[in-house]
């Protein structure tokens, strides 16, 4: 494995030379000042549209199952809410909304009608600040953040304090330092570990690693499902991205088409088909549905 990352006693994998935390706030706070706008002036395809779309409706779906909302609309925080797709889902069905992000650029860009709902600042301050007040949600969504944070532990416990005694947290990170990419190393199909990236990425998680800080943090597992493995294309020389980048948009358009094509199949076998990729160790990302555990007080 990279010698940048130590495994941690919890079994996930962490950079070794970690930033403070005043520069990883001075990174973050130059890259979204002298990026943000520019990375939001993508517009997306057709396919791309209902691949986003479709994601939200399975994720959906599935934490649907573990809820005890009959009516269909509860509430939702959405912690890094980036672009809004979540947030403009979740309003389409009758949800209370809010999203949280350091910058309002992206919902700007492509959900404007959801601006109403989103506060900005520094996440994690915005965080403390809602558990301090008590207030609670039926769904927190957290899609690629855990990874980003000098502590993912402390998130997740502050997190813990917002979900609803019979709600959900859906967690979404990158699997990484997989079965996959391990044996794209043995067979030299790729010479780096080129999904180590710090300072975006301070810690990397595979199943087993994201079950182990979820139950280690006060969650009960309620599933943990993957999405299309995108880096299999890697094993083949003609479409590996990583060595051959001109191949990269190919590799990314069949990946949308297929996960669209899967999206169309039996809401049940979908659900199964990406829990069992998930409990192979595949899947480009994972995602946790998490239920809180009750809160000790002390007597």
């Amino acid at each position: 494995m990279d010698k940048r990352l130590r495994k941690n006693s919890i079994g996930y994998w962490e950079v070794r030379d970690r930033p403070t935390t005043q520069e990883l706030q001075k990174y973050y706070a130059d890259k979204y000042y002298q990026e943000a706008l520019g990375s939001y002036e993508l517009e997306y395809s057709k396919d791309e549209l209902a691949n986003i779309n479709n994601k939200v409706n399975h994720r959906a779906n599935v934490l649907k199952a573990h809820l005890p909302i009959k009516t269909g609309a509860g509430s939702l925080l959405d912690v890094g809410c980036g672009e809004g797709f979540t947030l403009a889902f979740f309003r389409r069905m009758g949800w209370t909304i809010k999203g949280m992000d350091f910058s309002s650029a992206g919902i700007k860009s492509k959900n404007p009608n959801c601006l109403d709902a989103l506060v900005t600042g520094d996440v994690f301050e915005l965080l403390a600040s809602e558990a301090k007040s008590g207030k609670k949600y039926d769904v927190v969504w957290v899609q690629n953040v855990l990874e980003h944070v000098l502590e993912p532990k402390d998130l997740l416990e502050v997190l813990r304090l917002l979900v609803a005694p019979d709600g959900l947290a859906v967690v979404t990170v990158p699997n990484d330092c997989s079965i996959t990419q391990g044996e794209l190393l043995k067979l030299r199909h790729i010479e780096h570990c080129f999904w180590v990236c710090p300072p975006e990425h301070l810690s990397y998680f595979d199943h087993e690693s994201l079950r182990s800080i979820s139950e280690s943090t006060g969650w009960s597992v309620a599933e943990i499902q993957a999405d299309f493995p995108v880096d299999w294309f890697l094993f083949n020389p003609a479409s590996n991205y990583v060595s051959n980048k001109d191949t990269g948009k190919l590799a990314y358009k069949a990946k949308i088409q297929i996960e669209n094509l899967i999206s169309g199949g039996n809401k049940v076998d979908v659900t199964l088909f990406y829990s069992a990729l998930a409990r192979l160790g595949l899947g480009r990302n994972i995602t946790a549905y998490l239920k809180p555990n009750p809160i000790k007080t002390r007597e």
